[in-house]
């Protein structure tokens, strides 16, 4: 049984949404207002998750399913607030006709946030007559606003869930918009729609994939989000010069996605496992780890750049005990409270502690330097992330060993 949807009630919340929205400045254009107030994004989530206020006795998080059949005002009142409504854990397609809480578990899809959307369409610049490819349909409902804005001829919108595809394609086609769209990995893009003129990304890569760069016009845009398996954020918008170069910088704040699958990071075991040949003498950390682990912009920022030093480290908390492991060196460290201090043990060829100090140290030697300050050149393969005073990142894939931070230690 289908409950029925109070159209009018529905209409206010758009417009008390596009309101909002407008108040917070992110919708600068009167067009993409006008598409906030006129997309129904009720109808692109039949179901999706929210916190619940307590967590289970083991700690994890509750996610209650929230839908019309369950609760009617909550569900409507949810989908126009500025929130991400979670509609997928663990790759596993939910049955919204009996849904069931979950315990713990990885979002693997979402519909993100309406100010996160509008920030993305209006930092990508997009404009009368062109095109864009979108990475990452989801629910549709980003998807539904650029059509919206720019007219379904000119979207395409790929995602590498099939299923997930075919719900968003039914709310799309049922809404009157008819944009191109296909089951494909946003690596490498999609070469029958190319080029475009604007590539926007709503999920985040470890580098930026080549393929996107020769997808997209000389003079074209890319907006992207870099993470890695740190789970440092940056959003990035690039411009093309050609084939093979891009260059742009970094922007202010903060902001997540969920990884392309295939830049997801992989299952590293039982840290025990990776801890057992430590050495028994520690040293004293210059830096607490609460530098990149504390809920800030700065650490979040600082994650970021530490991935420049160990781009295949991991991160993981066991009790009081902070674990890094490195899957492809197979290095490994740990940092243990010791009253003020902390201290850290390291094994492997590669230190990884000792590494992200030195970026730390750099940083805070170069003053402590925003991320709008640091840019980015894409060149044949090679991805380097430049700062006047810290020079020497690299997000480059490649030989681990052979990096070398100049001016960094």
């Amino acid at each position: 049984m289908t409950t029925p949807i109070d159209q009018a009630e529905a209409g206010r919340l758009r417009a008390a949404l596009a309101e909002s929205l407008a108040r917070e400045g992110v919708l600068p254009d009167p067009g993409w207002r006008a598409a906030v107030e006129k997309v129904p994004r009720h109808t692109f989530v039949p179901g999706f998750y929210l916190p619940a206020e307590q967590r289970d006795a083991d700690g994890l998080t509750v996610w209650e399913p929230v839908t019309a059949e369950l609760d009617r005002d909550r569900w409507l009142h949810a989908a126009y607030s500025d929130t991400t409504l979670v509609t997928q854990f663990d790759g596993d397609e939910p049955d919204w006709k009996e849904p069931a809480p979950r315990y713990g578990g990885s979002p693997t899809s979402s519909s993100t946030l309406p100010s996160l959307v509008m920030r993305m369409w209006a930092d990508a610049d997009l404009r009368d007559g062109h095109r864009v490819l979108e990475i990452g349909t989801g629910t549709g409902y980003s998807t539904a606003l650029a059509c919206e804005r720019l007219g379904s001829d000119a979207v395409t919108s790929i995602d590498v869930d099939g299923r997930r595809l075919d719900q968003a394609a039914a709310a799309l086609y049922g809404c009157g918009y008819s944009p191109t769209l296909a089951v494909a990995d946003g690596v490498y893009g999609y070469w029958p729609e190319a080029p475009v003129d604007r590539i926007v990304a709503a999920c985040s890569f470890r580098t930026v994939p080549p393929a996107l760069i020769a997808q997209t016009r000389p003079g074209g845009k890319i907006l992207i989000t870099l993470s890695g398996w740190l789970y440092g954020y940056a959003r990035v918008l690039l411009t093309v010069i050609d084939r093979h170069t891009a260059r742009g910088s970094l922007l202010p704040g903060t902001v997540s996605f969920m990884a392309a699958r295939t830049h997801a990071a992989p299952a590293f075991g039982n840290p025990a496992h990776w801890v057992a040949d430590l050495p028994e003498r520690p040293r004293v950390a210059r830096h607490h780890p609460d530098r990149i682990t504390s809920p800030t912009e700065q650490a979040f920022h600082l994650r970021f750049l530490a991935q420049a030093a160990v781009p295949y480290a991991q991160l993981t908390v066991v009790g009081d005990v902070l674990h890094l492991v490195d899957v492809v060196s197979g290095s490994a460290a740990t940092l243990t409270p010791a009253g003020d201090d902390w201290q850290v043990r390291e094994v492997g060829r590669v230190k990884l502690w000792e590494r992200i100090e030195r970026i730390l140290d750099a940083y805070d030697v170069a003053g402590e330097p925003t991320p709008e300050t640091f840019s980015l050149q894409v060149t044949r393969g090679e991805q380097r992330l430049r700062h006047p005073l810290m020079p020497g990142l690299t997000l480059s894939p490649g030989d681990l060993f052979e990096q070398s931070f100049p001016g960094v230690g």
